[in-house]
Order: structure tokens, then sequence, then C-alpha cells
């Protein structure tokens, strides 16, 4: 369904429609949440080829809904909803209180692959049960209680144990390192900087950027193939052996030949979020499965290796594109001319990554990506975990 845009009736804005934002609407005019949810999606779907409509439109159209299935009393609560409540506090563990924010709880939910939508649901129900039954203050305990419960009721028990999961997880110690590979241009930093916003992740790190500073270090002269890009490296190795005439070959042995390099620095980046005990992600064309092997077998970590790939040839040559125009200093020309060796090298990373077990995330869609790489993360946290509602949230 194309996305259809709100146009702000007083300043002209513009912005998406959420059916989450109108089913809590509505839940707050007195409706139960399913019927609520229902009503919303009925006006989402009769909206389907309304690509912009205003606010005061939108407002009409809701509220001759309600005026036919509930009658006037219900519609009137819509037009001129009540008063915002009291700020509810939410006491934490160290006797501390703070605003309960419902951006704060949306977020964490996301954490466990919910989408944008379901999560607003979620949080919409259970801020609506604390306004409705007068509730001033909450532990966080009860808080996350709650918001497993609601989970359970609402979205099943797989969606409850996640949260359950990633609950447990925040009130350890254990560091996350998320390791994302993939070729050139498929979207590797940009998705590591959406996970580090969303995961509270303060520390990434990109091989690219250990390749620049080992340059400085270690000049053409003495290693020639760490001065080249990872798909034509094997242009600065000694004559190939006879064994290593196809172009594939070659390929994958100058990429494996200065991924090799950057192990060294990369090892030592991972070695030092062990030891300070903080969360890492580490992305960029060198981290592949044998990455791995890098990372001691007695840290107490939760390693989640990930490889990112464009299946689409025209969506990543789009992709070099739009790179250019918005920033040419990033080589996007150079992409598009080696753009054969490229596309081999990610089909190498991928035969690679399928044989090791690493998931592989195609990455046409953003959100969709980001939501199966916390998937993932969710799923490598449940290996260790067997705890109870009651054991987590005290």
């Amino acid at each position: 369904m194309a996305k259809i845009l709100i146009i702000d009736s007083t300043e002209g804005k513009r912005t998406p429609f959420l059916r989450g934002i109108l089913t809590r609407s509505l839940q707050a005019a007195g409706l139960p949440f399913e019927e609520a949810f229902g009503m919303a999606s009925k006006i989402r779907q009769e909206l389907a080829d309304t690509p912009e409509i205003t606010t005061s439109e939108l407002r009409k159209m809701v509220t001759r809904h309600l005026n036919q299935t509930y009658g006037e009393a219900t519609a009137r609560r819509y037009q001129t909803p009540s008063r915002a409540p009291a700020t509810i506090l939410v006491e934490r563990t160290n006797q501390q209180a703070t605003p309960f924010s419902r951006g704060e709880l949306r977020r964490s939910l996301e954490c466990c692959g919910l989408p944008e939508e379901e999560a607003m649901l979620i949080v919409a129900e259970i801020y609506n049960h604390l306004v409705g039954k007068g509730i001033a203050k909450i532990s966080s305990a009860e808080l996350g209680l709650m918001t497993y419960r609601y989970l359970r009721r609402e979205l099943g028990p797989d969606a409850a144990k996640r949260y359950l999961v990633w609950a447990d997880y925040r009130h350890g110690n254990r560091p996350l390192l998320i390791l994302i590979g993939g070729a050139p241009g498929c979207g590797k930093s940009t998705l590591a900087t959406e996970l580090a916003t969303r995961l509270d992740i303060v520390r990434t790190q990109s091989t690219d950027m250990l390749r620049e500073v080992m340059r400085v270090m270690l000049p053409s002269r003495l290693l020639p193939v760490l001065h080249t890009s990872s798909f034509d490296a094997w242009k600065a190795l000694p004559a190939p052996v006879e064994s290593l005439t196809d172009r594939n070959s070659l390929l994958a042995d100058g990429y494996r030949t200065q991924a090799e390099l950057l192990s060294v620095a990369a090892e030592a980046v991972i070695q030092r979020a062990l030891k300070e005990r903080v969360s890492l992600i580490l992305e960029g064309v060198h981290v592949n499965p044998g990455f791995l092997e890098n990372i001691p077998k007695e840290a107490d970590a939760i390693i989640v290796p990930v490889m990112l790939a464009v299946m689409d040839p025209d969506l990543l040559r789009q992709r070099y594109k739009g790179r250019g125009q918005q920033a040419p200093n990033r080589r996007a020309e150079r992409y598009l001319e080696n753009f054969d060796a490229i596309w081999r090298l990610q089909s190498i990373l991928l035969s690679e990554a399928e044989r090791t077990g690493v998931r592989i995330v195609t990455n046409d869609n953003r959100e969709k990506a980001i939501q199966e790489v916390m998937e993932t993360t969710i799923n490598a946290l449940t290996q260790d975990f067997s705890g109870t509602p009651e054991e987590v949230f005290v």
C-alpha cells in the first residue's frame, strides 16, 4: 500500500498516516483496542487511493464513522479529547523516578523486532491503562511485567518472549558484538548507525577507517595490497600461480589477503571492547565469517554476525548513482566502473556466509533489514536464556 500523507491544516506540514496514532486517538475516545484498531484499519483502506489528506478532512471522516457506528457521544469525545493527565512516574531500581516515556518504551519494543505500528499500539494500550486506572507512579519492574503481559495477550507468546529476553539482556552486563559484512555500497554503515541508535550502542567501528589508519603507517611500497580497493586488491599481489588464473579466484585471493591484514587491527578493536565490557558494532567489507575465529571462545559476549546484501544489481547501481550525487568524494564513479568485480565479490561473500551459517540479510528495504538484524540479535540472546517473567522483572 502506498504511503498516505497527512497535511496539517494550519501549518501545511506533511507527515505519514500511521494507523497506530489513529488507533490511540480512538481509544482515547473510549473504544476498546480491538474496535479502535479495526476502525483505523478500515479508514486506512478507504484512503488507499488517496495520496494526501488534510488533518481536518481526516477528522471529519473519522467523526462520520464514529457517528454511524457508536453514536454522537463517542464522536464528541473524539472531537474534544480530554485534557492530558499528569505525568506518570517510573521508579527505577536505584530509587530514582523518571517520567514515563512512550517513545522510550516504543524503542525498546522495536529492539525486539516489532514493527513500528505494532510497537505503538502496545504502548498506547499500556498508556491508556495507566491513565484509566489513575496510576501516578509505577516501578520499572511492574511496568516491564505489564508490557510482557500485554504483548502476550495482543501479539502472542513469541513476541512476549522476545521482549523478556531483551529485558534480561538489558539488566545484565554482557557485551554485544554485532559484525556486519557485505560488498561495497550495500548499506553497511547506514545500517550500523541506525542499529547503534536503536540499541543504544555507543561504540561503532568501520574496517574502512582501520584501513586508512594502516595505510598511513604502512606505505604502498611496503604493502601495496593495502592501498587498493577490496575488489581489485588482487592486482597488487605477486604474479598469480597457475591455479589462480580464473577471475573469481584472483579476486577472492586479493580480497582475503587484504582482509587478513585488516583482521589484526579489527581483532584489537574487538579485544578492547571485550576487556572494557562494552557493546560494539564492527562493519565493513572486510568483516567476513573468518572474523569469528579472532574472538576468544571464552569471551562472555553475545556475538551476532550478519552478511548484508543487495540482490538486485539494478538497485545496487542506483545506490551508487545516488551516492555520487550526494557525496562525490565517495568514488561512486569508480564503483560503477568496477561493478562487475563488486558483484562477483558479493557472490563470494554470500557463498562463504552460507557455508558457515552466517545470517544473510537482504537490504532492499532498510527498515526490514534493521528488523531482521534485531531479530537475529534476539535469537542469539535466546540461546542462553532460561528465565521467567518474575525472575527478570524484580
